[in-house]
């Protein structure tokens, strides 16, 4: 970031809010009569969760040798970026720039948010092109730049992220969902070099917990205050606490989800190689394949009249389906059923 400090970045009134602090969540206490929230004394889970999430920030700073209060804790990564959209874009005057293709939920929030969405056009090898960034990002109303990398639905990963960390005047997110699948770097490391960054991960993915809809931002202190100001005061319910936490004691368990994914992703490659229905399959890093089809419409078709569901990306990208990493009984149901398809 050139020239703003994140205090201009965001918006008056956010600036004005003060954050809902639970007394209780705030307080140490030995063994509490609790009479202060308008709880069921009676029932399981009858208590509202740690509104600060302390315990899994505490868990999850250690994993990622960070300091807790650089940590928010989202109902899903979704919670996350319609917060920072709201902290950092005034509706109907600012803009958000994202890469097309990429996940569409950055634009959807920003719809909802009233907020103008920019598209950066990736060429054909869905890589960013420099000079049209270095041009795009000239409009005065652009706020935040989402980049996600690997980018879904492409599955590629982005290179030189500091470029664009250094040539954004405003925040740049980093989503990584899929970064564990990809051998690459998390930006992560790049935290205290750039204030204006902010890195979204998730349980979803490569730690395999998408119903627990728990997603994490890590950013400047600064950043992280201003999430937590203006998020909810429960978001992050009781049991989805407390799965995350029990998971994150199995050391063995995020290695291993990532080494049987990658095993499989390297059987299908290798299978996809022999298909004659497809035209061509995309480089991934992350935990699925954009293939394109040589007659797309039959091969969806086909896929659906045997309940095998994957991601029809036309016309967006036109001829393409996005197919996800399953266990090796789905996977040689689907190889199957591709193999079967002449054209």
């Amino acid at each position: 970031m050139k020239n703003n400090s994140i205090k201009t970045l965001v918006r008056e009134n956010i600036l004005q809010l003060q954050p809902y602090i639970s007394f209780r969540d705030h307080n140490e206490f030995n063994v509490p009569v609790m009479l202060d929230a308008n709880e069921s004394p009676f029932g399981e889970c009858n208590r509202y969760p740690d509104s600060t999430q302390k315990t899994l920030k505490n868990k999850l700073a250690e994993l990622k040798k960070l300091s807790p209060s650089q940590i928010a804790i989202g109902n899903g990564s979704d919670e996350l970026i319609d917060l920072i959209i709201k902290i950092f874009c005034e509706p109907k005057k600012d803009a958000i720039l994202m890469m097309n293709p990429s996940f569409a939920m950055y634009g959807f929030y920003a719809a909802i948010n009233e907020n103008r969405v920019l598209k950066l056009n990736l060429d054909e090898n869905f890589e960013i092109v420099k000079d049209n960034f270095l041009h795009t990002v000239e409009d005065p109303s652009l706020k935040i730049f989402f980049l996600c990398s690997p980018n879904n639905p492409t599955g590629n990963s982005i290179d030189d992220i500091e470029f664009y960390l250094q040539d954004f005047n405003g925040i740049v997110v980093v989503d990584e969902a899929y970064v564990e699948f990809s051998g690459k770097k998390s930006s992560l490391e790049l935290l205290d070099q750039y204030s204006n960054l902010i890195v979204l991960q998730t349980f979803s993915k490569a730690w395999g917990i998408a119903g627990a809809r728990v997603g994490m931002a890590y950013a400047s202190e600064e950043i992280i205050s201003l999430i937590n100001t203006v998020k909810a005061p429960y978001n992050v319910n009781v049991l989805s606490q407390e799965l995350i936490l029990k998971t994150l004691d199995d050391e063995n368990r995020l290695q291993d989800n990532v080494n049987n994914i990658l095993e499989e992703r390297t059987w299908l490659q290798e299978q996809f190689n022999e298909i004659e229905c497809i035209a061509k399959v995309f480089s991934t890093d992350a935990n699925f394949f954009l293939i394109r089809m040589k007659n797309v419409d039959n091969v969806y078709r086909k896929m659906l009249e045997e309940e095998i569901l994957t991601s029809r990306r036309d016309p967006a990208i036109p001829g393409c389906i996005r197919i996800n990493v399953g266990n090796r009984t789905e996977n040689e149901k689907l190889i199957n059923l591709l193999k079967s398809i002449q054209q």
